[in-house]
């Protein structure tokens, strides 16, 4: 019973995570389409999480060692405040339901990759039909939106969403080595990618809220800085904890699906047939990346 529990739990947490990260990719695309600029967006999100985690930064440290060049980046400013500048601004000229293949239904390519190419993994024939899924899913996405020319910006969006997903793939590579646990290595990220990128977003003389109420301010700062930037993470992390890492990281597929639908329902964006093509693609191959189908020894499963 307990058992039983504890999975039904983690599928709720998995659930409600990729929920999350579809209103991440909805909300920021209202926001920066709207009445926000990018700059103000990461303004509220480092702001709000940093100040509400400074207790945490007190207790645990954020001085990190141990690190080449790359992993300090990677830990410190690469995924708390490099990764969300990077995807908000793809969100500024591509649409949400874009978003949702280029960025994390790309995620299990680029972690292969750096997988095959940093540590000499082998793919099984699953896990690599389903990468090839992703990719053509999401070349599909990209040659149809430059064949048809509908909007004329949004390959500089698509650009962003796939680098933003390699920034995320590197970062995961050094924090599974690292060996932090993920709320500590969450208020490393969030002290270093204040400090380091809040003076240059106030510098770009973007940041002035002269758009916006008050009440768009609260209720962006409590989306990006709380719902986004720490309960995703907890809820991640929680999870995995109950399902697994490869069960989790199956329940990815549902991201592109959401952010699609929700680009329809919510923010009125075109979904053409070929789109809906390349969206399935790209979730039918992050099931089969994810290694959940794989048959696993007896042993492994208990």
């Amino acid at each position: 019973m307990k058992d039983a529990r504890g999975h039904s739990l983690g599928l709720a947490a998995a659930l409600a995570t990729v929920t999350i990260w579809a209103v991440f990719l909805l909300g920021t695309r209202s926001a920066v389409s709207g009445k926000f600029t990018v700059e103000e967006v990461l303004v509220l999100r480092l702001g709000t999480a940093s100040l509400i985690t400074l207790p945490f930064m007190l207790k645990l440290g954020v001085v990190l060692r141990g690190q080449n060049l790359i992993g300090t980046f990677m830990l410190t400013v690469g995924a708390s405040a490099i990764f969300p500048y990077v995807i908000s601004t793809g969100l500024f000229y591509a649409p949400a339901s874009d978003a949702g293949a280029l960025a994390p239904g790309m995620l299990p390519f680029w972690t292969a990759l750096f997988a095959v190419l940093l540590a000499g993994e082998k793919l099984g024939r699953l896990r690599l039909t389903g990468l090839t899924l992703i990719l053509g899913g999401a070349v599909l996405i990209g040659l149809w939106q430059i064949i048809s020319g509908s909007d004329p910006n949004a390959w500089k969006g698509h650009l962003l969403f796939l680098l933003g997903s390699c920034l995320w793939a590197v970062y995961s590579v050094y924090f599974r080595q690292s060996g932090l646990s993920p709320v500590h290595g969450l208020v490393i990220g969030l002290f270093w990618g204040t400090l380091g990128l809040m003076p240059f977003l106030l510098w770009t003389g973007k940041v002035n809220f002269s758009t916006v109420s008050a009440p768009d301010i609260v209720y962006m700062a409590v989306l990006q800085g709380v719902i986004i930037a720490m309960l995703a993470l907890v809820l991640y992390s929680f999870a995995v904890r109950k399902l697994g890492a490869a069960q989790t990281a199956a329940f990815g597929a549902l991201t592109p699906v959401l952010a699609l639908i929700g680009g329809a329902v919510f923010l009125n964006e075109t979904i053409t047939f070929v789109k809906i093509i390349g969206v399935l693609l790209v979730a039918i191959g992050v099931v089969m990346a994810s290694g959940s189908l794989e048959r696993r020894p007896i042993s492994d499963a208990v």
